[in-house]
């Protein structure tokens, strides 16, 4: 069997701007960790260095794009759009080769913006990904959005090296060298070796979503122990926003075969201008998918908010609660609640009737909002359980329960449901099957 290529790191940036810099991370990855290394040149103006392993000439012709006719003619928007729209074939098809291992890039904001852009269009989830960036330290969602892009801030602009960017310049080396090299070993181990005879066939386990958010974990770990039977592995995410937006990506993928959206809490957040919103294409991607779903209205009390001073002015008279210092939670009103009610049921009316239901725990829909706690309102979530249940009235059932979202038993219904969706047998039960046939 011929040997794979060595661990390799991906290195993305502004040769015209930055060389000095992406040469330093260069040598320090090459000559410090002994980790090959290739840097493709995306600046305005080309430039030629024994480092660039593809240059800006070579990358146009390897994207199967048009060539762009003057970028220095281009303002600094369209450039960048343009240069990511060659870039990205580009990474991808290096990346399908498995001749990189890991990406790391480097920049300012365009540069940021660039990398970002490339690493999240290009490489898969999984697939070691780092961006040293001047913008780190503020608010990233535009950079990492759904995907598991990792950065660090640079401190100080990526502009010449000092005693204050080489360390962070040398520590991005070292990270990106180990995550290469972890990368490749992986790809070792799930490459069959001809010489060792075929290998057994995998067993095959079903993906299943899950959503969570503190006040409904003791639900999620219920579940997750249920389906512990059933042969399937489950991915839990959190509703924070950024959680909510993989999952609907990965459900347009056709990624899960089963969806258990006990969560739904962040259309609170988009509703109300939450810092946990998912957007407007929450709990749309599985319906259309026609992926077995079963969705509660989980934390529908609730929207989340940073420090207490950080609460907008309008909501400074309304019910919060400190969650921990640095999150604040809102208590939903009637209003918002009939709001999110008929939000929910019309995002999910159009889903196959055989597919998708919706479960009401009128105990409570959080660990807040049961009786006794703070978030106790029977007005609001009346409101809300109204709203669903006559907006989904002839279209996705609706199971009305006494119970609250945390209730061992409620989360018993939902996953029996899902399960008989998926049409899974328990291990136990198929490997009954198995030895009685033999």
């Amino acid at each position: 069997m011929s040997d794979p290529p060595p661990p390799t790191v991906l290195l993305l940036g502004t040769c015209d701007t930055k060389l000095d810099e992406l040469v330093y991370v260069h040598h320090r990855i090459s000559n410090d960790h002994g980790v090959r290394v290739v840097l493709i040149d995306v600046g305005r103006t080309p430039e030629t260095h024994p480092a660039i392993a593809i240059t800006q000439s070579a990358l146009f012709a390897a994207s199967g794009l048009p060539r762009p006719a003057d970028l220095l003619a281009l303002p600094r928007g369209e450039l960048i759009s343009t240069l990511i729209a060659h870039a990205i074939p580009v990474v991808a098809t290096l990346h399908r080769e498995n001749q990189i291992h890991a990406a790391l890039a480097l920049g300012g904001s365009g540069g940021t913006s660039l990398g970002a852009e490339v690493m999240r269009a290009a490489l898969p989830l999984g697939f070691p990904k780092l961006l040293v960036s001047t913008v780190a330290a503020g608010d990233v969602r535009a950079y990492v959005g759904e995907s598991d892009l990792a950065m660090m801030h640079s401190v100080v602009d990526v502009a010449g090296l000092n005693d204050i960017l080489c360390p962070v310049l040398e520590n991005a080396a070292g990270a990106a060298a180990g995550m290469a090299r972890a990368q490749h070993a992986r790809l070792r181990a799930a490459t069959p070796d001809p010489a060792a005879g075929p290998a057994p066939a995998p067993e095959e386990r079903r993906r299943i979503a899950i959503t969570m958010f503190g006040v409904t974990t003791p639900a999620v770990t219920r579940a997750r122990a249920l389906l512990a039977a059933y042969p399937c592995t489950t991915y839990v995410f959190h509703a924070s926003g950024a959680g909510g937006r993989a999952l609907e990506r990965l459900a347009q993928a056709r990624f899960w075969a089963g969806v258990l959206d006990l969560t739904t809490t962040e259309l609170a957040d988009a509703l109300c201008g939450g810092v946990l919103s998912a957007g407007d294409t929450r709990l749309t991607a599985a319906a259309a998918a026609r992926i077995p779903q079963i969705v509660s209205l989980g934390a529908l009390d609730m929207v989340n908010f940073g420090t207490r001073d950080s609460v907008p002015g309008q909501y400074r008279g309304r019910r919060l609660f400190e969650h921990n210092p640095g999150m604040t939670l809102m208590r939903t009103t009637p209003e918002e609640c009939r709001v999110l009610g008929r939000q929910l049921s019309e995002r999910l009316r159009d889903a196959d009737p055989a597919l998708a239901e919706v479960w009401i725990p009128r105990g409570g829909v959080s660990a807040l909002s049961v009786p006794g706690q703070p978030f106790h309102d029977a007005k609001a979530d009346a409101e809300l359980f109204k709203a669903v249940k006559e907006g989904l009235e002839g279209t996705v059932k609706v199971v009305d329960d006494e119970r609250d979202v945390n209730d061992e038993g409620f989360v018993g219904g939902m996953v029996a449901r899902l399960v008989q969706m998926m049409r899974m047998e328990r291990i136990d039960e198929t490997k009954g099957q198995s030895n009685g046939s033999q």
